[in-house]
């Protein structure tokens, strides 16, 4: 006998949104299936309480889908966790990249391993409680800005192909948080006005440099110097781990002007430092870029990028390259482009794609002023 509701696997976090989610996935007539990704090792389970899929998350999503009536699951990913999405944390930084480990999880585990499950449960969709709006056409999907700018989501999305996108469902993208927060008062959930995590799950405190200190062995920190952008020796560093592009607390004092990092050598260990002005940057280029719209490889004067989840988005003109990457040409130089982060690429509120950002050869003439 065929099923006639479609079946959607929901990402229940524990919070309120992937909990209001479960209940619009619902009331538009899907059938829901609720699971809880376990990311946790065992001997890290006391500092994930009160983190997203720790105890106390399993706990609350548990709880919302007994109120709803819906089967609750929860998945071991404890492992993949550790090789896809902190693996590749520690892995950029000791690289001299910043990472963005939402992007990673998103990809490889919520919408990438996550499908294998969704399949063995006979599920049409993936569903979660993203703030942002993915349309469904005949023969593709299209990624949109959520309606709520506050809490739009959409930059985390952006490295989903379209096969992903294509099963994926985000009832959330046309509502604001006022608004999902109301809903789960009026339905009693304990969760209505659960505090919104605003750190990395795994890092405690959102301090990633004692995390990477808990992670990694002491041996596995590249230890270098210090230098001005005149080539000028300041002083030595524990490694390029604890620094970021446009960081200024933690550095040499002894100027007369506010030093600020703006570029890291992986080759050398070194940490160039100069002012404020050092860190503007008005070109650069991205690597592994996901196009969602495929028309996007073709050269676009007026689009929109964003150069991490913070940044408002600023005018540029696109350049796609060989070899999966982009060149972007800033109409608005802007401060503090870090090679590591996303740069996602809007037409409007239109996610065309986006990539990983990379060192550029205007930085790497700091090099040539440092003695070897």
């Amino acid at each position: 006998m065929n099923r006639k509701k479609q079946r959607v696997l929901l990402g229940m976090s524990g919070g309120v949104d992937s909990s209001v989610a479960g209940y619009l996935l619902r009331e538009q007539g899907y059938e829901v299936i609720g699971v809880t990704m376990k990311v946790w090792p065992q001997d890290c389970i006391s500092r994930a309480e009160d983190k997203c899929c720790g105890p106390q998350a399993v706990a609350d999503a548990r709880a919302v889908a007994h109120s709803f009536g819906i089967p609750h699951y929860v998945v071991d990913e404890a492992d993949q966790f550790e090789r896809l999405v902190i693996d590749y944390f520690s892995s950029e930084y000791q690289a001299g990249r910043t990472p963005n480990p939402c992007v990673m999880c998103n990809e490889k585990l919520k919408f990438g391993n996550l499908w294998s499950k969704a399949a063995a449960l006979d599920c049409d969709y993936i569903a979660t409680g993203h703030y942002a709006i993915i349309e469904h056409h005949c023969n593709r999907a299209v990624l949109r800005k959520g309606v709520d700018p506050r809490k739009d989501q959409s930059y985390f999305l952006f490295s989903l192909r379209q096969t992903q996108l294509r099963r994926a469902l985000t009832p959330l993208g046309k509502m604001s948080k006022p608004q999902i927060r109301e809903i789960a008062r009026s339905l009693g959930l304990k969760v209505a006005d659960k505090i919104d995590s605003q750190e990395i799950c795994f890092v405690p405190g959102n301090d990633y440099k004692v995390f990477l200190r808990s992670h990694l062995r002491g041996n596995e920190f590249h230890r270098g110097e210090i230098y001005d952008v005149d080539g000028n020796f300041i002083a030595e560093h524990d490694g390029i781990e604890f620094f970021t592009i446009g960081q200024r607390k933690g550095l040499p004092g002894g100027s007369p002007r506010p030093r600020y990092v703006i570029d890291l050598d992986p080759e050398t260990n070194r940490v160039i430092v100069g002012d404020a002005d050092d860190l503007i940057c008005d070109e650069f280029e991205i690597d592994r870029v996901t196009w969602i719209d495929p028309d996007a490889k073709n050269e676009v004067a007026h689009v929109t990028v964003k150069i991490r989840y913070s940044h408002g988005g600023t005018s540029a003109t696109l350049t796609p390259l060989d070899n999966d990457r982009a060149r972007i040409r800033l109409h608005e130089p802007q401060r503090a482009v870090t090679p590591g982060q996303a740069a996602v690429i809007y037409e409007g509120d239109i996610v065309m794609g986006g990539g990983w950002i990379c060192r550029t050869e205007q930085v790497r003439l700091s090099e040539a002023l440092v003695p070897a």
